[in-house]
């Protein structure tokens, strides 16, 4: 008895149910693959640690986050670096306001430079790059939040190659009443910036090939 039109092997009906397995079974080992880097994101984020014995010439903070400027100043009370440069400020403040808002109101302002072009990461590290050269610096301490810190040092390394860059990773903690809501916050932030550092991870393969993708790019992944 022969088969029916529809199951014979070759045909539409035959092939359908193939490439939709295919397609499930990529579909699975490409999530399985994402999960797995976003274990090792958060593990090797959670495990970088500044070294307070290495000495630069400038401690530079992205805005953007809990408690960044407040380390940032810390650090820089505590004789860490020369100055320190806020990148991606409001143009509308100043550094005396900046003081204030940080609860640093006795704070040196002569020794902050604020920083008002940036709108985004990239943005952030040429930046940084260029107040770094007409300084004539050498080194610096990045502070920025924990899960923002591996894109950081890759858009700034990028950015500096040859620059001594110490990382200083914020953690602003949680007490144990607070609200459910703001540790899953975190969680959307984590993966957010995860995908975000693999986009930055590729996008000089992807702009060498399309030339017009850069400036996708640096909207989409601010």
């Amino acid at each position: 008895m022969s088969a029916a039109p529809g199951s014979r092997p070759g045909s539409p009906g035959h092939r359908w149910p193939r490439a939709l397995g295919w397609f499930a079974a990529g579909a699975a080992t490409t999530l399985l693959i994402w999960g797995a880097g976003l274990v090792w994101f958060v593990h090797s984020s959670l495990a970088i640690a500044a070294d307070p014995s290495i000495e630069t010439d400038a401690i530079v903070v992205l805005t953007g986050g809990r408690l960044r400027l407040e380390a940032g100043l810390d650090l820089l009370g505590a004789g860490r670096a020369q100055k320190l440069f806020v990148s991606g400020v409001n143009p509308h403040v100043d550094r005396l306001e900046l003081l204030r808002v940080a609860g640093h109101a006795n704070g040196d302002p002569s020794r902050i430079v604020l920083g008002h072009d940036a709108d985004n990461t990239l943005g952030n590290a040429r930046e940084t790059a260029g107040w770094m050269r007409q300084q004539g610096y050498r080194s610096l301490r990045l502070v920025t939040s924990w899960y923002h810190m591996q894109r950081s040092l890759l858009e700034f390394e990028r950015a500096m190659p040859g620059m001594l860059i110490v990382a200083e990773p914020v953690r602003a903690g949680h007490t144990e009443g607070e609200a459910w809501s703001a540790w899953f916050d975190v969680a959307l932030l984590t993966v957010g910036e995860y995908d975000k550092f693999l986009a930055t991870l590729v996008r000089p393969g992807i702009v060498a090939i399309w030339p017009g993708a850069a400036a996708s790019f640096a909207v989409q992944h601010s």
